[in-house]
């Protein structure tokens, strides 16, 4: 699949090696493993895969992009936006600076990397990443210049970045419906109004501050429209089977503005079971009479890119690098996300299997999809 990207026979070769060392049991996927795992004695040749070789990351993105939509792709799928953080000793790594990251739920020294993911019910597979350069770094020509940084990146925002990829999606032909992403995302209101422009509905997660702009004009506090929800309007639904079982909150739907009776903006509360103190808000773009029940749905595909980060850093060595230039973390990374999703994929194709053998079968061979999916990943 990604073999016409490396014009030298070479870097074809390590790419392949480099893929099948990620999807190795190997348990640390950092070089020297990584070399070991593929039978190489020094791990030079991955070194100058990720390093040297010539080849466009962003290329094997587009074809990651294309090997999902093949294999996963659906016309109600949801695109999930989030970050994660890759803990990092030091001060020349790309990126690197002391930063809130999520992965160790304080101010660490680290990069952090934004992702699209692709989910469906019960699959999912990562199509796009940036990397965020924090201003600190935009303001450094001289430091950005010795890890390889374009001269013409400029500082963007999480948000700005998120849209960059919901963007190339789109141009792309991506089958799918909804947008989601947690309260980076759903806090950024220019955001919010390009996905409206290019209409594209959301469920974007916003904090209990935000000003959401009502039909008679006002504009309140999400928590200040929530107070005149009244008992009978709560429903019990799920937002998703989780580890054990059905994720159940109680939800409630506030509309705030309609266009034409098609579309419309409102606000989604979630409230927990336990403890109804416990409350999330979600600025909705939608269609007109869309059930509470399938928004409710897509505001817990956000758990689907978490999940991912999971993963793929405990299988797929996505966090295990030893880079520290712009274009070693981009071909990491995306080398990463290309073996995530061939997991993923075969996942899919196995799970589609076992029903086949039940008798329900939803698609043809499965197990046959399945060997051509991992064959075409690692070529």
């Amino acid at each position: 699949m990604i073999a016409p990207r490396f014009a030298r026979r070479e870097a074809r070769v390590h790419a392949n090696a480099y893929l099948r060392g990620l999807l190795s049991p190997v348990q640390r996927k950092n070089g020297w493993q990584l070399a070991e795992a593929v039978g190489d004695p020094t791990p030079t040749a991955i070194q100058h895969l990720l390093g040297r070789a010539v080849w466009d990351a962003d290329a094997v993105r587009d074809d990651l992009r294309e090997y999902v939509v093949e294999h996963l792709g659906r016309g109600d799928a949801v695109l999930v936006v989030d970050e994660t953080g890759f803990l990092k000793k030091g001060e020349h790594s790309v990126g690197v600076q002391r930063q809130y990251t999520g992965t160790a739920g304080r101010i660490e020294n680290s990069q952090v990397g934004v992702f699209l993911a692709y989910a469906t019910d019960g699959d999912r597979a990562f199509i796009d990443r940036e990397l965020y350069l924090p201003d600190s770094w935009m303001c450094d020509r001289a430091r950005c210049d010795k890890v390889g940084v374009p001269a013409g990146q400029d500082f963007a925002t999480k948000p700005e970045l998120a849209r960059r990829m919901i963007e190339r999606a789109l141009q792309a032909g991506v089958p799918f419906l909804w947008v989601t992403g947690d309260e980076v995302y759903g806090n950024d209101r220019n955001l919010r109004i390009w996905l409206e422009e290019n209409e594209r509905p959301y469920v974007m997660a916003i904090s209990s501050n935000q000003y959401l702009r009502r039909e008679n004009a006002r504009s309140q506090h999400a928590a200040t429209i929530a107070k005149e929800i009244q008992p009978s309007q709560w429903q019990r639904l799920s937002a998703g089977d989780g580890t054990k079982g059905p994720r159940l909150y109680d939800w409630a739907w506030m509309p705030m503005l309609s266009w034409w009776r098609r579309m419309q903006r409102g606000m989604l509360v979630r409230r927990s079971v336990s403890d109804e103190t416990d409350v999330e808000y979600y600025a909705v773009y939608a269609p007109f009479h869309t059930p509470l029940e399938v928004l409710a749905r897509v505001a817990g595909r956000r758990w689907a890119i978490e999940e991912g980060f999971e993963t793929a850093k405990q299988l797929v060595g996505l966090d295990q690098y030893e880079v520290r230039s712009w274009d070693g973390w981009y071909r990491h990374i995306t080398l990463a996300l290309l073996a995530h999703a061939c997991l993923g994929v075969m996942r899919a194709y196995a799970i589609e299997l076992d029903i086949e053998k039940g008798g329900t079968k939803r698609k043809g061979s499965s197990s046959l999809q399945a060997f051509k999916a991992r064959r075409n990943c690692c070529h």
